[in-house]
């Protein structure tokens, strides 16, 4: 099977314990991606959001590391577990 790219937006939101990734969006290019990601991060209770992408085989499950296309407000600095 080909491979596929997805885009999700990703809000970040305050615990207790520090930074929480939310509830992730797909978006269907990396444009509508960017501008959910930026509508997110406004969006009252979240702290910040971050647009990436991931590209691979749903077929065999092997996903490339997640590419971030740009961050809005507070996120973690360590991303690596997108």
């Amino acid at each position: 099977m080909a491979e596929v790219t997805y885009y999700v937006a990703l809000p970040f939101v305050t615990t207790d314990d520090g930074i929480a990734a939310g509830e992730p969006t797909e978006c269907f290019n990396p444009i509508a991606v960017v501008v959910r990601a930026e509508a997110l991060s406004r969006t009252e209770g979240h702290i910040g959001a971050v647009a990436f992408s991931r590209t691979g085989d749903p077929a065999t499950g092997d996903f490339g590391d997640a590419k971030v296309l740009k961050k809005f407000g507070d996120v973690p600095d360590d991303l690596s577990g997108l």
